[in-house]
């Protein structure tokens, strides 16, 4: 998935129907039963109200086959992800953390060498030759790379693991990426947060940045543009910041323009178009015309609303209160994970994009194997008859 990103909604959804095939070979019907049990959780309940809401937000929306298009995508990427994260974990073979961590430094390693050699592997291959054309890859990377290590850190390969985050972290950091940059630093801050300091402080840290995402998106434009050092811009030439803030001021003014319900799902594509941005000036026009905000958060805001933003924020808050149920050293993992989502999301790519999905559900199937283990336990994959012994949250 990190070298074919725009394929892993495929990767996704292909390992999610095997492992389904598997799971009805193994449990016939039951297969259902852990599918659909999560799904009357409060979680679950907050997550198909969210996905609820999109659909309903088709009514309003000036254009429902192009929302009907990327909710298609998305839907099933999210699928996909979901039935990997649950199925997964609890048949993960002994050779599946070591074969995944070697492929991820395999990804790593070699887009190190293609940035070296000035992409020469590319050009020989008649492919893009841009340097942004890693950016997907190390944001998948960026993803995996914590819960990976996390399972072979508690099997008890900690060189493996620290090896594996080393090279992760040279790669990014090679790379013009400053969203994967941003999310290394942000997932590393709080793994240490919640893992050196007591863990309400974690969860407490966690909860706040997450609130203040989805607080401080509508007016994010608005408060660069005041406290923005022309000297910041000339250093973050290479990210497009002056673009980024005017965009970002553009969807804010569209977003107050229906503040409420939004736009509709998945109009991003064609928001110059909207209702919401005709009374705007032609100057924020171009801008609305990029595809999206490059904030997934100021998107759910455009797109669906305060409503929207109060579902997307409650699923957030029920997974923090998820992660504080686990043991102290998983539950510095998943807040890391968290801190490196948040992060990324406030900054770069569509909210709906399903490589980005994709990812997200390979990184919390890694997380969930990590669940499954503790430090003093042997090196052997969970029993493929059981279901992890975690507690009913984190299912």
């Amino acid at each position: 998935m990190a070298l074919a990103n725009r394929s892993s909604p495929l990767v996704i959804a292909i390992a999610a129907l095997l492992f389904l095939a598997g799971a009805v070979t193994e449990r016939g019907t039951g297969a259902a039963g852990a599918l659909l049990r999560p799904l009357t959780t409060p979680l679950g309940a907050a997550g198909l109200a969210f996905l609820g809401w999109c659909l309903v937000s088709f009514a309003w929306s000036p254009f429902p086959a192009l929302s009907g298009q990327v909710l298609s995508e998305f839907a099933v990427t999210v699928a996909g992800a979901y039935g990997v994260a649950r199925l997964a974990p609890a048949r993960m073979p002994a050779w599946g953390p070591p074969l995944a961590a070697g492929l991820l430094a395999g990804a790593c390693l070699f887009i190190m060498a293609s940035l070296a050699l000035d992409l020469a592997p590319q050009q020989a291959l008649g492919q893009r030759t841009a340097l942004y054309m890693f950016n997907r890859s190390l944001l998948t990377v960026v993803l995996i790379a914590g819960p990976l290590a996390a399972v072979l850190a508690l099997r008890g390969q900690r060189l493996a693991a620290l090896a594996l985050l080393g090279v992760c972290a040279v790669a990014i950091l090679r790379s013009i990426s400053g969203a994967a940059a941003l999310g290394l630093l942000a997932g590393l801050l709080l793994f240490l947060v919640a893992r050196l300091l007591p863990k309400r402080v974690g969860v407490s840290v966690a909860g706040a940045v997450l609130a203040l995402a989805f607080a401080l998106s509508p007016v994010e434009g608005d408060l660069l543009h005041r406290v923005m050092p022309e000297a910041a811009h000339e250093r973050l030439i290479q990210s497009s910041s002056r673009a980024r803030v005017a965009i970002a001021q553009s969807f804010g003014a569209a977003v107050r323009a229906a503040p409420w319900i939004g736009s509709g799902y998945g109009t991003g594509a064609r928001f110059a178009e909207v209702p919401a941005a005709q009374s705007l000036g032609p100057e924020m026009h171009v801008m609305l015309g990029v595809g999206h905000p490059h904030n997934s958060f100021l998107q759910i805001w455009s797109e669906l609303g305060l409503v929207g933003a109060i579902l997307g924020a409650l699923i957030g808050f029920l997974v923090v209160r998820a992660a504080a149920a686990l043991p102290r050293r998983q539950c510095a993992v998943a807040l890391g994970l968290l801190g490196t989502a948040v992060a990324v999301m406030f900054v770069e790519h569509g909210a709906w994009q399903g490589w980005w999905t994709a990812g997200c559900g390979a990184a919390l199937a890694w997380l969930k194997v990590a669940c499954t283990l503790r430090p003093r336990e042997a090196d052997r994959p969970a029993p493929a008859t059981s279901q992890p012994s975690v507690s009913g949250s984190v299912r």
